[in-house]
């Protein structure tokens, strides 16, 4: 199979040339809305067009050349969304940088990427980059999304997002026909998005996606899971990184579907209550977040709900097993389960905001298979995929017509998979992009023969279903040379609803043991509810009470597990982590090599 297969969609072969027809051709559909204030704010197809083409022309006014890098710094919101297909539309490269990125951060993004235009979200996303940009040659302007507290700011470097949509408009008056000329000049080969790893091991490096990558992936997600035209999402994710650009972008394009923009972060639960999206992706500490609310709700609640729920769910489970394996459910099984739904699911569906989603969706991140069944009985599927940056998003998927939970599914259409000598996964498909920004050594590396190795450990069942062990970096070999793989345990730890992370230590150790963060709200109540006396976020993880809590939950763990798995001593993190701290990625995840290294004397102390 050739990597160079011709990708159409609508008879389009370039993102550019697609969005722009549906711009046109549906310019009176809603594309997307946006929460601000409280009200949700409608946006045509028609609409995103026009801000995208003035965008597009203000950046050929400022000089913006073909092939010029254009950073956008925000979190979800619409102008990330008009700023993404204004710089892709005149052949610009979009490259995405998390909100919570510290100043130094943000210099090495711009300098390694060349970037030549910065669009900021806010004052905060504006300090960083005039703080570093000194540093940063390349940097020619800065555009400012949100001017709020900015009102009398002045730079000659600077200017709002609106003075460059007026620009825009001037410039298209004096050149009318630019804009679809620059649209049609758009190769299948040019460059659409730089995505930059999150730089566990090293330097991130910038993952070059092409148009042709991208319309593969719109393809293949197409065939996975059919996205409709009345299909609702909602975006949340950071808009760096490559799935909320597959899924709040490229998708919706493709499918021309609309996309709801949270209004913050914080307002995420309750913006999906009222969205009550058709289809909904996350990474699976959301998933475990949600399972924690509801068992700590059912907690607080009365006895007759705890029955009540108890009860659903043990008739609710083997139905969702027999469905999933495309059985007929037990006949009793299905009728007090038809019964139990709309009293105690439907509740629960309707507060997590899921109750009209055809399908759930989770990836990015190992996830517990308990937790998918969970989420099965509680009447919504859910299936979990698989794929890297590198190959533009998705490369397998567990599907309706083909699922088997404890997998990430069998490869989608036009996707090899298979294994080396090692285990390691390999990947090719033409959604393989062609390297690393800059970086011909880790491209070289990375990218061998035409096959992508992905880092992950894996294997392969006789049906095609493939199963991903663990990073290969990250395997722990012990002191008695038992091979074991720490992220099947750590899923384990964060199903409890009072752990959200955890890292097994044990390489080259004569046992294992884990740092673990806790799950501050629920902890907290814990600790009020249980009179346990703290003062802040480190006097309660010292507690002897909440120290006994989180060894029960290690316990209840250990017990699913041979003696050499099991964890024999533990220690929390004691300090208050957020994204802008070293030890966490933007999507909450533990980075086990800054974890290991800033806690190496803690770890010490319990061997």
């Amino acid at each position: 199979m050739s990597s160079q297969l011709t990708q159409q969609i609508d008879g389009c072969d370039t993102v550019s040339a697609l969005f722009w027809q549906r711009a046109t051709e549906l310019a009176d559909k809603v594309a997307m809305r946006e929460k601000d204030f409280g009200i949700w704010n409608e946006y045509t197809w028609g609409d995103w067009g026009e801000q995208a083409r003035l965008v597009g022309l203000g950046l050929k006014a400022l000089g913006l050349e073909r092939g010029d890098v254009c950073s956008v710094a925000t979190e979800v919101n619409k102008e990330w969304l008009f700023a993404d297909h204004g710089i892709i539309g005149v052949g610009g490269i979009v490259n995405g940088v998390y909100p919570t990125d510290a100043p130094n951060q943000v210099e090495y993004l711009i300098t390694d990427s060349g970037t030549r235009f910065y669009f900021a979200e806010d004052e905060e996303q504006l300090d960083k980059v005039l703080e570093v940009r000194g540093n940063t040659p390349t940097l020619e302007k800065i555009i400012i999304f949100d001017m709020e507290g900015l009102r009398t700011f002045s730079d000659e470097q600077c200017m709002s997002f609106d003075d460059l949509l007026a620009l825009g408009r001037a410039f298209g008056d004096e050149h009318p026909e630019l804009w679809e000329r620059e649209v049609a000049a758009a190769d299948p080969e040019d460059l659409l998005i730089l995505t930059y790893t999150s730089g566990t091991t090293g330097n991130p490096k910038g993952a070059m996606i092409s148009h042709r990558n991208m319309l593969f992936m719109m393809r293949t997600l197409q065939r996975m899971y059919g996205v409709s035209d009345t299909d609702e999402q909602l975006g949340f994710l950071p808009t760096a990184h490559v799935a909320a650009q597959m899924f709040y972008n490229f998708s919706v394009i493709e499918s021309c579907s609309v996309i709801n923009l949270v209004e913050e972060l914080e307002t995420t639960d309750q913006d999906q209550q009222e969205v009550a999206p058709t289809i909904h992706f996350a990474v699976p500490r959301v998933w475990e977040k949600k399972h924690s609310l509801v068992t700590i709700k059912l907690k607080e609640g009365t006895a007759l709900g705890r029955f009540a729920f108890d009860l659903a769910m043990k008739f609710a489970l083997p139905v969702a097993q027999a469905r999933k394996r495309g059985d007929g459910p037990p006949w009793f099984a299905r009728a007090v389960t038809a019964v139990l739904d709309p009293l105690v699911f439907k509740n629960i569906r309707v507060m997590l905001g899921i109750d009209r989603c055809r399908w759930l969706s989770t990836g990015a991140a190992p996830i517990a298979p308990e937790l998918i069944d969970w989420f099965w009985a509680l009447g919504r599927p859910m299936y979990e995929v698989y794929g890297q940056t590198e190959c533009s998003g998705l490369a397998t998927a567990n599907t309706p017509d083909a699922l088997r939970v404890g997998s990430v599914g069998r490869a989608g259409e036009d996707i090899d998979i298979t294994l080396s000598d090692e285990g390691e996964i390999l990947i090719r498909s033409p959604g393989v992009i062609r390297g690393y920004w800059e970086n011909p050594e880790k491209t070289a590396e990375t990218f061998r023969q035409g096959w992508l190795h992905t880092g992950d450990v894996g294997r392969i069942d006789d049906d095609g279903y493939v199963y991903v062990v663990d990073r290969m970096k990250d395997i722990i070999i012990t002191a008695g040379g038992k091979n074991i793989t720490p992220s099947e345990i750590e899923n384990q730890l964060k199903f409890s609803p009072y752990v959200t992370d955890a890292v097994v230590v044990g390489d080259r150790r004569p046992y294992l043991t884990c740092l673990i963060m806790i799950d501050h709200e629920n902890v907290t109540k814990y600790a009020q509810d249980h009179d346990v006396p703290f003062t802040n976020y480190t006097s309660l993880c010292h507690t002897r009470e909440v120290q006994d809590l989180v060894w029960d939950e290690i316990e209840k763990v250990n017990a699913r597990f041979a003696r050499v798995e099991t964890i024999k001593k533990f220690c929390l993190i004691d300090q208050m982590l957020d994204e802008e701290d070293d030890e966490l990625t933007p999507t909450m995840k533990l980075k086990r090599k800054v974890v290991h290294e800033k806690y190496a004397e803690m770890i010490e102390g319990m061997y």
